[in-house]
């Protein structure tokens, strides 16, 4: 009983040391797990992200080469679907035609506007001198008229005093004929007197020849000036004509700038048919994977119908959506694990590349209206976008929406 007795304080101390050392390794073991888990925060509520772009033809006809498979791995620039082109390249004959036409029209337009400016210089000219000389002849023949009156005004006045001396002479040689037959005066007066007669009447005949002549010359300087005053009219209105070539010239060029204007408008439809007939062939944007095929050889399909899908490989990142009280340490560029579940847990290294202006439910379809109806206090979440870090999965495993586990370190 005594050594009983003895050995019971000896297995009371023991257990209280094995109860001491346990509470320590308890309390270090949950130091630890808080010292560690406090420089990190973690969500499960996150998933696999990558750019999905739906492929879609930018012009209609019908499919005739049909060269991917649904899952099928594409490069960037591949021919994915090749269209019936023959339609569009009809259109894209026929717009070179039209721009060929146009092009014609131009430069043929073009030719008159020289020749236009040349001729309105060259008839404004030719009119202007023919003007001048017509003038010039009118009043020439104007001062031939004024000479010719006042030398009919001299000839009718000698006219008149030839005429007056040969009826005074012609007076004398009547009342000396009777006074030579009676031998009151010399035969050689008589004589005289006849002669002086003679002389006048042909002084008179000179006289009226030159009024006569004086007259004619009047006529003709007057038929020589209605006939300049002709040729004067004419000029003035060939010269109005010449001076509206400008008006004309200008029609020209707005026929020439019409002409350029259709030409632009040509080579305008030229392009897009030749854009639409490169469009019969639908090329991939990126490398990816083809998903959601939606076409077969043969079928017509319309301009902006969806073809594929057309998952991006390089493009991949984590849409992580932590609670809004997970968010007061975070900031852009902190470090991140992320274990992949898919993958067995494997885990992938990344930083934050940013985080979201609202909430997940302010951009749902349905956003809850707190004002509305009772309101109950929930938890927001927050997506933040992690990016990986480059060269992580050269087998392309990572696939949009699978299930992540990420963890970033505050600290």
């Amino acid at each position: 009983m005594a050594e009983n007795e003895e050995k019971a304080p000896g297995r009371r101390t023991r257990a209280r040391v094995f109860v001491g050392l346990a509470a320590l390794v308890i309390i270090a073991v949950v130091a630890i797990v808080r010292w560690r888990s406090s420089g990190r925060q973690s969500t499960d509520d996150a998933q696999i992200d990558a750019a999905i772009t739906q492929i879609a033809a930018r012009v209609g006809g019908t499919v005739a080469a049909l060269n991917v498979r649904e899952n099928a791995t594409v490069e960037a620039g591949s021919v994915l679907v090749e269209l019936d082109p023959r339609d569009y390249q009809v259109a894209v004959d026929r717009a070179r035609a039209e721009l060929a036409d146009a092009q014609a029209n131009l430069a043929a337009a073009k030719i008159g506007i020289p020749i236009g400016e040349v001729t309105a210089t060259s008839d404004v000219q030719t009119a202007a001198g023919g003007l001048q000389e017509a003038q010039a002849g009118v009043a020439m023949a104007n001062e031939q008229i004024e000479a010719a009156r006042a030398q009919l005004v001299a000839a009718e006045a000698r006219q008149r005093e030839k005429e007056a001396a040969a009826v005074k002479a012609a007076r004398d040689v009547e009342r000396l004929k009777g006074l030579v037959a009676k031998d009151e005066i010399a035969q050689q007066q008589y004589d005289g007197a006849v002669a002086a007669s003679d002389a006048a009447r042909a002084a008179s005949d000179a006289a009226r020849s030159d009024a006569a002549a004086a007259r004619a010359v009047i006529a003709a300087a007057e038929h020589r000036a209605h006939q300049s005053q002709g040729v004067a009219a004419q000029a003035q209105a060939a010269l109005r004509e010449a001076r509206t070539a400008p008006d004309q010239l200008r029609v020209t060029r707005a026929r020439a700038d019409v002409a350029q204007a259709k030409v632009q408008q040509a080579t305008a439809a030229l392009a897009q048919a030749e854009m639409n007939l490169e469009r019969t062939k639908v090329l991939a944007p990126t490398t990816g994977i083809i998903s959601r095929k939606s076409v077969e050889k043969g079928q017509v399909i319309q301009a902006g119908q969806p073809l594929f899908a057309l998952v991006s490989r390089d493009d991949v990142w984590i849409t992580a959506n932590f609670k809004e009280t997970q968010l007061k340490s975070m900031q852009p560029g902190q470090r991140a694990t992320i274990a992949v579940d898919g993958l067995g847990g494997r885990t992938f290294q990344g930083h934050i590349e940013s985080i979201a202006p609202a909430t997940g439910a302010k951009f749902s379809l349905l956003p809850p209206e707190n004002a509305a109806g009772n309101y109950v206090k929930v938890v927001q979440r927050v997506p933040v976008r992690i990016a990986l870090e480059p060269g992580q999965d050269p087998g392309h495993q990572l696939r949009p929406g699978m299930s992540v586990t990420p963890t970033v370190f505050t600290k």
